[in-house]
């Protein structure tokens, strides 16, 4: 008799495989993803000069280009992928788009959002590159020693250049500007994941103690330590001492995960306590970014009017609750770090606490999927570097949201996706590439072993 039921499989036979759904979610996460940068864009125009800016369309356009781009790239080569990843990414890169071409109305002679966008897509074209290229991220392992190497030339290039802004971490050629120290991290993170899964069981081989912490053998744990110091001792001659505190924190980070022992982040933190009190006396830059940090009225008593800190205050104070509105703040009166280090005072003011609360758990949330891809990965090397890549947006958002509002002193990072910044945003789209690339080897679903 005909039916409709299907033919049971041959015994022996493992069950077909069902892949769990997640592009048509991505997707219908992408449509706000991309509206509501364009609706900013135009309440931004609207506050300020009470107009429609004439490139809204255009704006809009490109942006859902280039989340259409990345989201047919997914679909293509990772169909298993977190489905958040993507539309928080989206999201964030056109909030920091609006807020800084709302700048940009205050500074006609400095437009920084094209240049912006550039870069943007520059990063979403490497977003591509990387999930359709990268089949395996255990292949990645094979080059952690070239890429500790990358990140030690990147790092040391910037010092043959001159300062800027008090801090030797640029390179300059003619009209062009970048950051070595945005990429760096991503290739310390790499060579962190695969020295340490290489050496997991030998680390968990104790030799002596020291304050009742075993150690590692030396053989093991010192190359390790040594790339480490070396990385951060540049740092410190640079003057780029947010990006070497965020360099080691990410190194206690895995080791405390490699390892297991608590008493590497106890450690982590007292001598992460001694250095910042050493450099802080010691280094006349940062001593002066902590005076201002003690004492963020000091030049309005002084009689020399409020400086970037204060400032950065006065705009979250007069953000209240929801804010002053699109186009209606004053942070511009920063100064010349308002699209870059204080881009979250301008959040704080105009989008009000509430909006400041939604963009902080938006970058929680990537966060979390981070950790949640590293724990689900099978492998040693997978676990440790989505830990690696999630510990490095949640280390830069906290310590620049700390330093814009008081709760510590200022570092000079970015914040990630919303700064201007081309190596930033660059950095930031090969870091959620990974993490899709990670994510889609988490999920996808394990084919039953046959019946015996």
């Amino acid at each position: 008799m005909t039916g409709t039921t299907a033919e049971a499989p041959p015994t022996g036979a493992a069950p077909a495989v069902v892949r769990p759904r997640g592009r048509g979610t991505e997707l219908a996460l992408l449509v706000p993803a991309v509206l509501l940068p364009v609706l900013g864009h135009c309440a931004a125009g609207l506050g300020r000069t009470g107009t429609v800016p004439a490139g809204v369309l255009g704006h809009g356009v490109g942006l859902g280009a280039l989340a259409l781009l990345a989201h047919l790239a997914v679909r293509w080569r990772a169909r298993h992928a977190d489905p958040l990843l993507l539309p928080i990414a989206v999201l964030l890169n056109g909030v920091g788009l609006v807020l800084i071409h709302r700048l940009d109305l205050e500074t006609p002679g400095d437009r920084a959002a094209p240049a912006q966008l550039v870069w943007s897509a520059l990063g979403v074209t490497l977003f591509a590159v990387v999930v359709l290229a990268l089949r395996d991220h255990r292949v990645l392992q094979r080059y952690a020693y070239l890429s500790m190497a990358a990140a030690l030339l990147l790092m040391i290039v910037p010092i043959f250049f001159p300062a800027v802004n008090g801090a030797r971490i640029w390179i300059r050629v003619g009209g062009l500007s970048f950051q070595p120290g945005e990429f760096a991290k991503v290739l310390l993170a790499l060579f962190f994941a695969g020295y340490l899964a290489a050496h997991r069981h030998a680390l968990a081989y104790t030799g002596r103690r020291a304050w009742r912490l075993p150690l590692p053998t030396g053989r093991v744990l010192g190359p390790i330590v040594t790339v480490w110091a070396l990385s951060v001792l540049v740092l410190v001659l640079e003057r780029d001492l947010g990006t070497s505190l965020l360099f080691f924190f990410l190194f206690v980070t895995l080791l405390y995960v490699a390892t297991g022992r608590t008493g590497w982040i106890a450690v982590g933190l007292l001598l992460a306590a001694v250095g910042a009190v050493a450099v802080g006396w010691l280094e006349p830059h940062v001593h002066t970014r902590v005076q201002d940090w003690l004492h963020p009225f000091a030049s309005i008593e002084a009689g020399e009017g409020p400086g970037q800190l204060a400032q950065s205050l006065f705009a979250f104070a007069a953000g209240g609750l929801t804010g002053t509105g699109l186009g209606l703040g004053d942070s511009v009166l920063i100064g010349f770090a308002a699209k870059s280090d204080f881009i979250l005072a301008t959040a704080g003011e105009e989008l009000g606490f509430a909006g400041l609360s939604a963009l902080i758990l938006l970058y929680a949330l990537v966060v979390e999927r981070g950790f949640r891809t590293g724990l689900a990965l099978r492998d040693p090397f997978g676990l440790l570097l989505a830990v690696g890549l999630s510990t490095i947006l949640a280390l830069q958002s906290f310590v620049i949201a700390g330093g814009v509002t008081g709760l510590i002193p200022l570092t000079g990072m970015v914040m990630p996706f919303l700064a201007q910044g081309g190596s930033s945003v660059v950095t930031n789209w090969i870091i959620v590439a990974l993490l899709i690339r990670l994510s889609d080897s988490a999920r996808r679903p394990v084919p039953a072993e046959p019946a015996p």
